[in-house]
């Protein structure tokens, strides 16, 4: 099925929507249950180390399975995979709610992940292959994109309303809505055709899904360990050993589970890593804001929340203008714009003191973020798919974001070993403040990374050619009303 690019019937409007729904709910979920940390930490008894882990665990299922949930939409049907992992999904917020013991709560952290990693692939492939590439798909990413930033917002807004009521309903709230996802997904979603990839790569599958639980669960604990700690070497080597072999069995195989060939595409490639490092940035980013906020500024949940709000709020107000700034720039220039706008936030931040008024200070870091973000998260989305035929287009989303949450794992790991070193033989906000400057400085560096990996596109493209983004022709774009 395709659209036209000015027209969408009833149904093509009905398939987005049911879609976005699950873009909602990912951001919602993760927002929700952070704030709710300390909560959960009194009510169950988890140490520090192991509360981690309730946020961890959902990085370690969605990052460790991500690109097997794409390919999994593409061999299995993108109809089927979707409606299985939401309700899984459903499924493990409803018992998360509801458990006393904080392991168990942990492990519905992870299925809930591994959920995630299945359904937002499959949700995007659905996207792809519903609107055709140009003006339509542009659009209909664009809206997806918005409710993503709408479920971001309601998770600030709502995080510290419910953990006053209680933690439990951070896990609870979703349910409904993953039920409502479920029921529209039954009714509207087309049928799975025939499948058009054969086979299924079991060994390809076992490595590469042990090499990236493996790498995930290393960076994860890097902050405890060590960089430098032996577990650690070991650990990353024998990832770096699965993933070779992976890469290994992919060469040799008749049915890959992952076609090498798909890497050909420099706009994939660029998209991946640029996005990568954008994600682990920011991630790095909101970590140093959360602890700044409560221990230097002395703010409670709700004020923390509300804090970053104004960033959420505005990415959701300024979104449905992306496909018109795409359609007149193109989404190379439109990328890099977001991303120094993003280096510009950070380097603010970093010079902020600790007495600066929010308004001074702080407010203009979180307007300058919002603008990043808006500008770069769906033209990244964009720069990933196109030019990928519609079979290939769950591997496409699946490495998409694997590339954006493993890169957020790395960016966290890597900020908080920094923060954590600067900090060292202090306590309180003495340790925060000391930790501050290098974490900060090491945020900026990523952020300038990510940028210079925007400008390799846009140098590339004028040098090998003259005409607009491949992809995302500028021309075609101005389709778009």
């Amino acid at each position: 099925m395709s659209a036209s690019p000015l027209t969408w019937n009833a149904r093509q409007w009905a398939i987005l929507l049911t879609v976005s729904i699950v873009g909602f709910l990912d951001p919602l979920d993760v927002n929700m249950v952070g704030v709710a940390l300390p909560s959960i930490q009194a009510d169950v008894g988890l140490s520090t180390s192991a509360l981690q882990w309730i946020v961890s665990g959902y990085v370690l299922g969605y990052g460790g399975f991500l690109l097997l949930g794409g390919r999994a939409a593409d061999i299995l049907g993108r109809r089927r995979v979707f409606l299985v992992a939401v309700a899984v999904f459903s499924l493990t917020s409803l018992v998360g709610g509801l458990v006393d013991d904080g392991t168990l709560l942990i492990v519905t952290r992870f299925l809930k992940g591994v959920s995630a990693a299945f359904t937002l692939p499959a949700a995007l492939s659905i996207i792809t292959t519903t609107f055709a590439e140009g003006p339509a798909r542009n659009k209909a990413i664009g809206i997806f994109t918005l409710m993503g930033a709408g479920g971001f917002s309601s998770g600030l807004v709502l995080s510290g309303a419910l953990t006053e009521l209680g933690w439990r309903w951070t896990f609870l709230v979703p349910v409904p809505v993953a039920l409502i996802a479920l029921a529209a997904a039954i009714r509207v979603l087309p049928k799975d055709g025939p499948r058009t990839v054969g086979g299924y790569d079991l060994p390809g599958a076992l490595t590469l899904v042990g090499g990236m639980l493996l790498l995930v669960y290393t960076v994860v604990e890097v902050p405890q360990k060590g960089w430098a700690a032996a577990s650690t070497l070991v650990q990353f080597a024998l990832a770096a050993a699965l993933l070779a072999v992976f890469v290994v069995v992919e060469l040799r195989g008749a049915h890959p589970l992952i076609r090498l060939g798909i890497l050909r595409s420099s706009s994939l490639v660029r998209a991946n890593v640029g996005l990568s490092v954008f994600f682990g940035a920011y991630v790095g980013f909101q970590f140093v804001a959360t602890l700044y906020f409560q221990q230097v500024l002395r703010w409670s949940a709700l004020q923390t929340a509300l804090g970053f709000l104004p960033a959420a709020a505005v990415v959701t107000v300024a979104s449905p203008r992306i496909p018109h700034l795409i359609a007149r720039f193109g989404t190379s220039r439109t990328i890099v714009a977001g991303v120094s706008t993003h280096v510009a936030a950070y380097a603010l931040f970093l010079a902020i003191a600790r007495d600066t008024p929010y308004a001074v200070g702080v407010l203009p870091t979180m307007l300058l973020l919002s603008i990043g973000m808006t500008l770069a998260f769906a033209p990244f989305q964009i720069e990933g798919t196109s030019g990928i035929p519609d079979h290939e287009q769950g591997l496409a989303g699946g490495l998409l974001n694997s590339s954006m949450q493993v890169g957020g794992a790395v960016g966290l790991a890597v900020v908080t070993a920094v923060l954590t070193a600067g900090g060292a033989g202090r306590s309180g906000p003495d340790a925060l403040l000391a930790g501050f400057t290098p974490a900060m400085t090491t945020v900026t560096v990523l952020a300038a990374i990510g940028l210079l990996t925007a400008l390799s596109g846009t140098l590339r493209r004028r040098t090998a050619t003259a005409q607009p983004d491949s992809g995302t022709d500028r021309l075609e774009l101005g389709k778009v009303v």
